[in-house]
């Protein structure tokens, strides 16, 4: 049977466009199917810095990937290779080695070539320096293996994924909802439901790509799976990624697979709206927490905050964070340190206070005055004395308190104090489908579901407990890529 579309995909964030451009490439006729108006364009991705994580071997990659850097500015700059198997090891020392070592692998293995394929579809590269660098002795210096963005952040990227998904004649139908995969007698694709204002329709199609996210806009669900206080967390981005894609593919007798009650979060503002605002982006988010301390409404420590680079604990942290009465935290800094925090810090829209003295700062900020003041002086107390540098893990510790605080540990005793409220931001949940190596979603029998594909945060089973910074965009972007070519090669041997 002769069908308008050979591949439809469903969803319209960065996984769904990487699939997209890749089933193209193969010569597929690609559909993307998105049930977000297109003012909402963009599922998660829009709502993220754009960075990447991928392995290099030395500083020229990187150059020949920006393209077009200056000297000036690779003067300025100090890169420390970041090798596959630094990327691998990455990943399996956060996830606790859960993470499925293929997919890790597939993931390690392809991500320099998917930035390098993506970059020859038109999107743009520029370093991390206001997020992933400190200026120490002149130069600025990258840390925790993170270093590329696409240009503009989020916003940037989905808009270049967008132009690149036009110029390829790829159409995209927004307002449109994917709500039932139809299959034959044998289990294979033959089509998928979708429903339109104007009604529902069935588009005729012989391989389905499942690019629509997780589960995490969803109450219910969060709830469900994640568990008490879930369903009163943040949504950090898109309201519409409500697990429609997961719950088709479990209809059709497609496997659950991967950390079900683990998702990523991060810490959040206090008073950000319940769901993502494409006008703030991703500021609502608090990521300089390894040079402050963070307590709770007791006036308590719960953290180590100095325990690794941000990149590798702020998702860990972000459930800690929930757990806490009121599901709320403060970051505490003091002068020393206001500059090296990040830019989110200073928009029009943050939970801050500030004060010239522990308690003043605690009656603003609504902590217990008496734990706050006894926490700090611990703390201060308990600072060894050497080096501060935020670029590097410094060994520069406390000694005597719990939990202490492993690295980057300085007395707050710089008035005027300042502290800002947050509480867990939800990004994306860790559950999702088992696929193969070609991205070929399992049914419960570990066969191939023939048709069924499927990438992004939808796919389960490469992140449990925590993740490395940057490595969600990276294995969307892989995982579409593979997915994509796979099912237009599908058709060509089906």
């Amino acid at each position: 049977m002769t069908t308008a579309w050979d591949v439809v995909v469903v969803g319209g964030g960065s996984a769904a466009m990487c699939a997209a451009l890749s089933a193209r490439e193969q010569g597929a006729r690609v559909l993307v199917l998105e049930k977000a108006p297109e003012a909402w364009r963009g599922g998660n991705g829009f709502f993220t810095a754009g960075g990447f994580r991928f392995g290099f071997k030395s500083f020229d990659e990187i150059c020949e990937i920006v393209g077009d850097l200056s000297d000036e500015e690779k003067a300025s700059m100090i890169i420390d290779p970041y090798t596959e198997d630094d990327f691998y090891d990455d990943i399996m020392r956060v996830t606790e080695d859960l993470a499925d070592a293929d997919l890790a692998l597939l993931v390690v293995r392809e991500s320099q070539p998917t930035v390098r394929w993506m970059r020859d579809r038109g999107i743009r590269w520029i370093p991390m320096f206001g997020r992933q660098a400190y200026k120490v002795g002149g130069k600025f210096k990258f840390w925790g293996g993170l270093v590329l963005e696409a240009v503009g952040g989020g916003p940037g990227l989905i808009d270049m994924e967008y132009q690149a998904a036009a110029k390829a004649g790829i159409e995209v139908r927004f307002e449109t909802k994917a709500t039932r995969i139809v299959t034959d007698d044998r289990g294979a694709v033959t089509g998928i439901v979708v429903r339109t204002a104007a009604g529902t329709a069935t588009i005729p199609t012989r391989a389905v790509v499942l690019a629509s996210g997780g589960f995490e806009a969803n109450v219910e669900m969060r709830t469900r799976y994640l568990g008490p206080n879930w369903d009163m967390a943040r949504v950090r981005g898109t309201p519409y990624n409500t697990g429609d894609g997961i719950r088709m593919a479990l209809d059709i007798g497609a496997q659950p697979w991967g950390h079900w009650s683990g998702c990523h979060s991060v810490q959040w503002d206090y008073n950000a709206p319940w769901h993502g605002d494409r006008k703030v982006g991703d500021n609502f988010q608090k990521h300089s927490y390894p040079v402050g301390i963070i307590v709770n409404v007791r006036g308590e420590r719960f953290v180590d905050e100095g325990a690794d680079f941000r990149n590798y604990t702020y998702v860990k942290y972000g459930k800690e964070v929930i757990q806490q009465p009121r599901r709320a935290a403060f970051q505490i800094f003091d002068q020393k340190v206001l500059d090296l925090l990040r830019e989110e810090y200073r928009i029009r829209e943050v939970t801050k206070a500030e004060a010239n003295t522990f308690e003043e700062l605690a009656q603003k900020l609504e902590i217990d005055v008496e734990g706050f003041v006894r926490t700090v002086k611990a703390y201060n107390a308990a600072v060894q004395p050497g080096p501060f540098n935020p670029a590097i893990k410094d060994g520069k510790g406390t000694r005597g308190i719990t939990p202490p605080k492993s690295n980057w540990a300085q007395p707050l005793d710089t008035p005027p104090y300042v502290g800002y409220a947050v509480t867990t931001g939800i990004t994306f949940t860790f559950g999702g489908l088992r696929i193969t190596e070609t991205g070929q979603v399992l049914d419960s029998e570990q066969h191939v579901i023939p048709g069924l594909f499927a990438a992004g945060e939808l796919v389960g089973g490469l992140f449990y407990n925590n993740y490395p910074g940057g490595s969600g965009l990276m294995a969307g972007a892989v995982f579409g890529r593979i997915a994509g070519r796979s099912a237009a090669e599908s058709l060509r041997t089906a």
